[in-house]
This record gives C-alpha cells, sequence and structure tokens, in this order.
C-alpha cells in the first residue's frame, strides 16, 4: 500500500463527527484512555476558540474489521499564537500539534505529506516561523526545526536546611486553585510579554493547570494554589501544585504550573512552597535553565537537576521578516548561509544591527561568515544556543577565522530564553 492509497483532508476544528473521529485518534496515538463525550465536547470547545485547522490522513482501502473509515491514520493540527522574540512586539508564529501517525501506517510518506503541506501554507500565510514541542528528538530536525528553548526538571529538598538567603518583596496567598481558570490568563499575559521565548497559551491550558478540567478531562481535586502579591497589592504570580500522597515516602509536592512576572514573584512562590508542613521535597519539570532559586537558597545542594529537557522546536519560514523582528543588545554585522532542503530560508543572508534593530537582505553574491542548516538556524534564532558551541559540535561551518564569536555577540538574548508553554 503506497501514498496513493489514502486521502489527506485539512478542515477547521468543529462540533462535527470529523472532529470527533479526528480526536479519538490522536487520543490513541498519544496512549491516553479514549474520551467520554463530556471531555470530548471540552475539548472541541477549547481547539474551536483556538481556530485549529486539523489535517486527518485517511485509507482508501481497509479491512472491513479495522477502525471505521471516519477515523484518520495519521493526525496533525496547526493553529497560531504569539512567539516572544524579544522585538518590540511578539510575533505571531505557527505552531503545530498532535503529529500521529498509526503504527500501521508509518514509513508511507505520511508524516512528510502532512508536514510539508503544512509548512507551504504556513509560509503562504505569511508566517516568519513555526514552532512546535515534541515527544520524539529524532523526527523534526529533517523538516528544518531546531532546539530553541530548554528547561530542566529540578527536585528541590525542603527540609529545616531550605531558606532563602534574601527576602523577596511582597507577600503570598493561598487561593482555590479552581479560580486560576479565570485569574490565571491575565497573570500569564504579563509573563509573556516580558519573556524572551515564551509561547503564548491555548485554551485548554486554564482547565488543566487550575484542576477544572484535568489530564483526564474529569476535575482534578488533588490541585492547589496560590497567589503572589507585589508590595502594592497586583498580582504577579502563581503557583498550582499537588500533594504526592502519603504512601510516597519521601513526601513530595508537583508543581503543576509556576508563573512569575518578576524575580520577586519567583522566589516568593518558592519560599512559599519550601515552607509548606509536612513535605520534603519539591519537584518541577519545567524550572528555567538559569535558575535564580540555585543561587538564592542557602544551601545550593537542595537544588537537584534530575533531567535537561528540550522544550520549543523553531523553524524560520522567511529570515528576513524573522530576523528583522527580533530584539539585539549588540551592533555589527555578519552574512550567514543557510541550506535548507525545503526551501524556505535557503540562501545567503546580510544581517546588519544598529540601535537594537535589524536590517536583513539576501545578498547570493556575499561570501558567507558562517554556513549552516536550517534546522541550526532555528536553534540560533531566539538567542539560547551559542554558535560556538554549535561549531565545536560541527553543526556551523566557520568561512572566517571568528564567525562564530561574532555571531554568539550579534545575536545574544537580552536575558535568558525560557518558556513554559506546552503544545
Amino acid at each position: 500500500m503506497g501514498t496513493t492509497d489514502y486521502e489527506h483532508r485539512t478542515f477547521p476544528a468543529a462540533d462535527d463527527a470529523a472532529t470527533r473521529a479526528w480526536l479519538q485518534a490522536e487520543t490513541q496515538g498519544f496512549h491516553e484512555p479514549r474520551l467520554g463525550d463530556k471531555t470530548v465536547d471540552v475539548s472541541i470547545a477549547n481547539m474551536v476558540n483556538d481556530a485549529q485547522q486539523l489535517t486527518g490522513v485517511y485509507a482508501v482501502d481497509r479491512p472491513a474489521e479495522s477502525l471505521g473509515a471516519d477515523y484518520p491514520v495519521a493526525t496533525f493540527a496547526s493553529f497560531e499564537r504569539t512567539l516572544n522574540v524579544g522585538g518590540p512586539e511578539l510575533l505571531p508564529a505557527h505552531l503545530i500539534s498532535a503529529v500521529t501517525v498509526r503504527p500501521t501506517h508509518r514509513r508511507r510518506g505520511i508524516l512528510r505529506r502532512m508536514m510539508t503541506d503544512d509548512l507551504e501554507r504556513a509560509r503562504a500565510a505569511g508566517y516568519a516561523v513555526a514552532i512546535l514541542t515534541v515527544s520524539e528528538a529524532t523526527i523534526y530536525r529533517r523538516f528544518g526545526f531546531g532546539v530553541a528553548t530548554w528547561v530542566h526538571s529540578v527536585s528541590v529538598a525542603t527540609d529545616q536546611r531550605f531558606r532563602l538567603l534574601t527576602e523577596p518583596k511582597g507577600r503570598c496567598e493561598l487561593v482555590d486553585a479552581r479560580d486560576l481558570q479565570t485569574l490565571g490568563p491575565a497573570i500569564f499575559a504579563g509573563f509573556h510579554e516580558r519573556q524572551i521565548g515564551s509561547v503564548d497559551r491555548h485554551a485548554r491550558y486554564w482547565g488543566r493547570i487550575s484542576g477544572v478540567d484535568g489530564e483526564k478531562g474529569e476535575p482534578d481535586a488533588t490541585i492547589r494554589g496560590a497567589l503572589h502579591y507585589d508590595d502594592d497589592g497586583a498580582i504577579d504570580g502563581y503557583v498550582t501544585y499537588k500533594h504526592s500522597g502519603w504512601d510516597a515516602t519521601p513526601h513530595r509536592l508537583e508543581i503543576v504550573d509556576l508563573v512569575a512576572q518578576n524575580h520577586d514573584a519567583y522566589l516568593g512562590l518558592w519560599q512559599l512552597l519550601g515552607a509548606i508542613d509536612l513535605t520534603e521535597i519539591v519537584t518541577y519539570a519545567a524550572a528555567p535553565a538559569d535558575d535564580p532559586l540555585r543561587w538564592a537558597v542557602g544551601d545550593w545542594r537542595l537544588v537537584s537537576t534530575t533531567s535537561v529537557d528540550d522544550w520549543l522546536w523553531l523553524r524560520v519560514l522567511d529570515v528576513v521578516a524573522a530576523f528583522e523582528a527580533r530584539g539585539y543588545v549588540n551592533d555589527g554585522q555578519i552574512v550567514f548561509s543557510v541550506d535548507d532542503a525545503l526551501g524556505h530560508a535557503e540562501g545567503t543572508f546580510r544581517l546588519t544591527v544598529s540601535g537594537g534593530r535589524a536590517s536583513v537582505e539576501r545578498d547570493p553574491d556575499a561570501a558567507a561568515d558562517v554556513r549552516l542548516d536550517a534546522s541550526v538556524l532555528g536553534s540560533l534564532y531566539l538567542g539560547g544556543a551559542d554558535p560556538v558551541v554549535l561549531a565545536a559540535a560541527g553543526q556551523l561551518v566557520e568561512l572566517t577565522p571568528g564567525a562564530a564569536l561574532r555571531l554568539r555577540v550579534l545575536l545574544a538574548a537580552s536575558g535568558p530564553v525560557y518558556g513554559i508553554t506546552h503544545f
């Protein structure tokens, strides 16, 4: 059976039979339980709210006993959210999600067709970048995506040794976590507009992090919440968390979501978590790589990194638009040449930065200072990856001596590159 035995359909999410069948197929692809009617209703409402475009791939010929003809053998979703690239405005980005291929239909070009068609539509629609978060890290580099942000999973001992070296400003108060379904978006917006690498959140987030919907679509009564207030009484952060249960030892708190608009809010929420009785460890799966908590506690060893995980993968679709949209802290000029198997970022470009703004021009006759693949360009774009390190890894070719160091200075971000939106 070849690729001609499949029908590709792209349609907007809606409360209809096609979306319901698509959603059940996507759920099976991620090994989640079959969704009940109530959960399907909530999921579809969120997808419609996000204006998601769905692609389903349907087998033309199938055994009569197999899953129904309305169930796609592959799924793919895309929608728009903004990305903070450090520039004066948030950049509209093309988000890709829910990518599955049924194991009985792999290695038939289905994923490549879905991805290349979608990227072509995104480029035609004027998007400068496409982004995704991935379950498997070996798939997307061949489509021009590179790791652009990453997080640390941490385990923090909160026994009698836990104390901060300085007192954060403001104060914390416990709240009903369910209230964060309505309070959370405005708090996150303040974080998003300040944090390079942040992606605006989609509708599903708020029910999940507040416990209103939970992971299975049912309320999660184990989730608790707290707010942080600045000295003027304005809310500038929140955390939701859950207890691991009394059977698990040592007793733990797991952070579900932590959003802080500033350092005082971040450390203040950690101070609260460290003061909660009858627990000895707090875990967080999305801590920043350059975590101020490690420097703020009296004992550095209380903060253990259990893993370092890729988070946001980024693909540049329009080099000129993307690099003119981001922010810069250093002036200078460099010429870089990009190899792109899909053609979207292919070419030689002259990047000139002055006064925090860039001009980019395609210059096919210029002598390039560095040469790199489109996936490496995606990793470098936000400023989180180091060109010198990538050159040492053989992922960037330095054609002019010292060019990797010049590129590091030119693409340096104004602050840590970090995001906490999964999609």
